[in-house]
């Protein structure tokens, strides 16, 4: 097997070292071909090496990790972030669809990261994704969402999600146009939308959107939402959903 070329940047001379040396201990799929200190740097040492996969951290001097994709007209090598950053950016993440690492970096997570590389390395939306991290990042405005289904990659805008359904491992994401099957479980969604005050938890398998309530039976414990759809309301969070629509 072909190895994956690799490019690691990071400000940190101690980080760069010890990601080397768990891609060296860990990962021997992948080849590194150059290390570097900052964005500009990098910008350089993919136009010579022209690797398969870059590792970016995210906060840097002079130019954070995400602002390297302004230097390319076209992106043909694969990302993985690296972060040591908050919350918010994490979340960031999850919404582009988007491989990142937290510092200090999970072995497993690691080789995790790298196999889907190897797996797939189809480039098609990744100028979406990495364009849909940088504006959530620079805005601190969560709009958009990228939702996978059936191996296809959706930009979805966040308010026209009427609804997101847990069925076992599985979430259904309903919209204003149609309803994706999504391979990841609903805390996957709540964590991603919980500092939009629009998304409430009303159900261990259900969120709703505010917007698309018509009303609710408080003897049934439904609510019924626009597009005909019919929610489940948990008795633990009644009075809390009451409280958020009122």
């Amino acid at each position: 097997m072909n190895k994956l070329r690799a490019i690691l940047v990071d400000d940190e001379e101690s980080a760069r070292d010890v990601l080397q040396n768990l891609l060296l201990r860990f990962c021997p799929e992948v080849e590194l071909v150059a290390k570097c200190e900052n964005v500009m740097v990098a910008v350089e040492a993919i136009k010579k090496e022209n690797p398969d996969l870059v590792f970016l951290d995210i906060e840097m001097p002079n130019h954070a990790g995400y602002e390297l994709v302004k230097f390319f007209d076209e992106i043909n090598f694969k990302i993985i972030f690296v972060t040591a950053y908050d919350q918010y950016a994490v979340r960031a993440f999850e919404i582009a669809a988007i491989d990142y690492l937290l510092k200090p970096i999970d072995i497993p997570r690691l080789q995790n990261a790298v196999s889907r590389v190897v797996e797939n390395k189809n480039l098609e939306h990744q100028s979406d994704q990495l364009s849909l991290l940088s504006n959530s990042l620079e805005n601190k405005q969560l709009k958009n969402i990228i939702i996978s289904d059936k191996g296809q990659q959706n930009l979805i805008l966040i308010e026209h999600i009427v609804a997101i359904e847990a069925q076992e491992s599985y979430c259904i994401v309903h919209t204003t146009e149609r309803k994706y099957t999504v391979s990841k479980n609903l805390k996957h969604f709540e964590i991603i939308l919980e500092s939009l005050t629009l998304f409430l938890r009303v159900h261990k398998s259900w969120i709703v959107n505010k917007s698309f309530i018509k009303n609710y039976s408080k003897s049934d414990l439904t609510i019924q939402l626009s597009n005909g759809l019919t929610a489940k309301l948990s008795k633990y969070k009644k009075a809390e959903f009451e409280s958020a629509i009122l």
